[in-house]
C-alpha cells in the first residue's frame, strides 16, 4: 500500500511510522520545511498522570508504552521515564491529591503520595517550601524541538519513506480528474505536482482552513493559544517533571469534591486566572527549563505575547525551587487544535473515500500521537 501524510507535526509522523511500520510506503509532506506547529512549542512531557479515566487514560497509557519502544529504536528522541511531581503547598491543595490517589485507576498511573521530604528525596532541586507532592510515576518526557528530525531520520532509513517539505497540498483529486486506477488516490500541492497513492491521511493541525475548510466546513474542532517559555541552564538536574495545583484545576482526572472546595475556597492568582493557566515545567537536554503556560480559546487571538504570564510563572518556579531562575532564553506563543468537546481524545473523520483527516488532540497531542495512529491504522486495516 502506499499511504500519503499530509502534515509533519507528531501526529502525521507517527501515522507515517505506523505505515512503515506495518510494510507500507509512505510519502510524506508537509508545507513548512519541517514541523513548526505545536509539535515542536510543547513540553515535551508524555503526560499520563491528569488525563481522564476510561478512554483517554488507556489511550495515554498506550502511547506511553509505544513512545519507550519507540525512543528506545530512536535514542535521539530523548525519551525519559522521569515521573512528575504536582506539588501542594496547603491542606486543601493535599486534599485534591489525596482524592487523586485514591482513585481506582491510580495504580496504572503510578500515583503516589509523598510528603515534602519524600518529593525532594526524588528531585533534589525543590528546595523551595511545600507541603507535598503527587508523585506520577508513569509520566516520562522527550525533546520536542527534535523528535520528529529524530523520526523522520529514522524513517528515511526503511527505504520506504520519502519526505517532500515546502510542499501545501491544496487539492485531493480523485476518479476521472487525474485518470487513476479505481480505488487510487492523489494530492495536487502547491507547485503542481500531483501525487498518487491508495490512502491519504491528513494531519494538518490548526491549519483548520483551506483544503481542510473545503473537505470538512463544519468540523467539531477549534484553535488554542499558548504561551511559554525556556531558560538558561539551570546548572542542577531536575529529575522529574514539575506541576503546581493549578494544574489541578485544568486536567479532568482531579475533579472531585475536594478540587470543588478548592475552587470555592482558594482563588487562582488574577494573572493565572485571567489567562488560565497552570504551572508544568520539564528540563530540557541542554539544562534549560521549558515552562508554561496559558490558554486563550476565543479568535481572533492576540498577535504579541505579554509579560504579564511569564512574571507570574517565574514567581512561582522560584517559590518552587527556592533559587532565583536562570534567564529566559526563549520566549514562545503556539496554537493547536482541540475538540469542541474536550473529552473527545480526536476527531477522526473521513473527507473522501480513502481520505482521512485526524485532528484535534489538543493538549494531548504529544502525549497520546503513537496511540492515535495505531488507532487510525488499524481502523483503515493498514
Amino acid at each position: 500500500m502506499r499511504v500519503t501524510v499530509v502534515g509533519a507535526g507528531v501526529l502525521g509522523t507517527m501515522h507515517a511510522w505506523q505505515a512503515i511500520e506495518r510494510g507500507h510506503e509512505v510519502l510524506h509532506i508537509e508545507r513548512e520545511t519541517e514541523a513548526r506547529g505545536a509539535s515542536v512549542r510543547n513540553f515535551g512531557q508524555i503526560w499520563v498522570s491528569g488525563r481522564a479515566g476510561g478512554e483517554e487514560l488507556n489511550t495515554a497509557l498506550r502511547a506511553r508504552e509505544l513512545w519507550e519502544g519507540i525512543g528506545a529504536r530512536v535514542p535521539a528522541l530523548g525519551f525519559r521515564a522521569i515521573g512528575s511531581l504536582t506539588v501542594v503547598k496547603n491542606a486543601a491543595e493535599r486534599a485534591v491529591a489525596e482524592a487523586a490517589a485514591r482513585r481506582p485507576d491510580a495504580a496504572a498511573r503510578g500515583y503516589r503520595l509523598l510528603d515534602a521530604d519524600q518529593a525532594r528525596a526524588l528531585n533534589p532541586a525543590l528546595r523551595g517550601e511545600f507541603a507535598g507532592a503527587l508523585w506520577c510515576e508513569r509520566d516520562a518526557a522527550v525533546e520536542p524541538r527534535i523528535a520528529q528530525r529524530a523520526l523522520k531520520a529514522a524513517l528515511l532509513e526503511s527505504g520506504r519513506y520519502r519526505y517532500l517539505g515546502g510542499r501545501e497540498v491544496r487539492e485531493v483529486l480523485g476518479g476521472r480528474e487525474v485518470r487513476e486506477v479505481l480505488g487510487e488516490r492523489a494530492v495536487r500541492d502547491d507547485h503542481g505536482e500531483v501525487h498518487h497513492g491508495d490512502a491519504v491521511v491528513l494531519c494538518t493541525g490548526a491549519w483548520l482552513g483551506g483544503l481542510v475548510r473545503e473537505l470538512l466546513p463544519d468540523l467539531p474542532v477549534r484553535r488554542v493559544r499558548l504561551q511559554m517559555m525556556q531558560t538558561d541552564p539551570l546548572g542542577e538536574p531536575l529529575t522529574t517533571s514539575v506541576a503546581d495545583a493549578d494544574s489541578f484545576r485544568y486536567y479532568p482526572a482531579y475533579r472531585s469534591d475536594a478540587l470543588d472546595a478548592l475552587n470555592a475556597g482558594q482563588a487562582q492568582a488574577p494573572t493565572a486566572a485571567a489567562h488560565k493557566m497552570q504551572l508544568l515545567m520539564v528540563q530540557r537536554a541542554d539544562g534549560g527549563l521549558t515552562i508554561g503556560d496559558t490558554h486563550e480559546y476565543e479568535a481572533p487571538f492576540a498577535f504579541d505575547t505579554v509579560e504579564e504570564p511569564y512574571e507570574h510563572l517565574t514567581g512561582v518556579v522560584e517559590s518552587v525551587l527556592g533559587r532565583p531562575l536562570p534567564r529566559i532564553r526563549h520566549r514562545w506563543a503556539g496554537v493547536y487544535a482541540q475538540c469542541t468537546d474536550t473529552s473527545r481524545v480526536v476527531h477522526r473523520q473521513q473527507a473522501r473515500d480513502g481520505v482521512w483527516l485526524v485532528t484535534g488532540p489538543g493538549g494531548r497531542g504529544m502525549t497520546c500521537a503513537p496511540a492515535i495512529a495505531e488507532t487510525t491504522a488499524n481502523e483503515l486495516g493498514w
